[in-house]
């Protein structure tokens, strides 16, 4: 047995759940709270980097702690209902507990909301640390000493690497297939769906006992 179990790491916003449908609801709330023109349709199409980025393209520096806050607050009543799992989540995670590993969920998105995505969908992961954005994951994914970790954005491929991980893409963010290739990830996947048999692939190879197992 290896020193360290298989231990693989997820993104959550649209790499296991699809949070474009509830975000835009909830700049759709929070502009007509704040009176501010906000293009939600644009904002749900740019997820990845942490909120206050996308806060800072509709309102002034001084505004943004009050309104992520506010963002934050209204969340769970608009955002996590209208939210499914990205097609492959279930089976991707119950493939690594199918091989003895394990799945730890490592998130720019604010802790708390994250933990009622993966509770409403039934997502059984065995650790979520959130708040945490590119190079800023590589702390949670080096704790629980992952081999790999899965995400849609270029931000993902530079927390994999930063933690000595193998990246492997998912081309279902704003970020396409092309993008992630030439941002440095070794496996690219058109989506979750084909996650199960490069896994298989990856253990067959020694991966989760210090072997090579990229599959491209």
């Amino acid at each position: 047995m290896a020193a360290h179990p298989l231990t693989v790491g997820f993104d959550l916003d649209m790499t296991l759940i699809d949070s474009r449908p509830g975000i835009k609801a909830l700049y759709q709330e929070l502009s007509a709270r704040t009176g501010t023109f906000i293009d939600a349709d644009l904002a749900a199409s740019r997820l990845g980097p942490p909120l206050e980025e996308e806060i800072r393209h509709w309102f002034p520096e001084e505004q943004v702690a009050e309104t992520a806050a506010l963002f934050r607050e209204l969340y769970p009543q608009y955002a996590v209902a209208a939210t499914p799992a990205m097609p492959g989540a279930r089976e991707a995670i119950d493939a690594i507990h199918a091989a003895g590993g394990r799945v730890i969920v490592v998130t720019a998105k604010y802790e708390p909301n994250a933990k009622l995505h993966l509770e409403h969908l039934g997502l059984d992961a065995d650790a979520l640390f959130g708040s945490l954005w590119a190079e800023g994951k590589a702390e949670a994914l080096r704790k629980h000493h992952a081999q790999v970790y899965v995400g849609d954005h270029i931000g993902d491929v530079v927390g994999a690497h930063t933690a000595g991980a193998l990246s492997v893409a998912v081309a279902t963010g704003p970020c396409d297939a092309t993008e992630l290739r030439n941002a440095g990830a070794e496996v690219v996947l058109a989506d979750l769906t084909e996650f199960p048999s490069w896994l298989e692939r990856y253990v067959a190879g020694g991966a989760a006992d210090g072997g090579d197992g990229a599959a491209t």
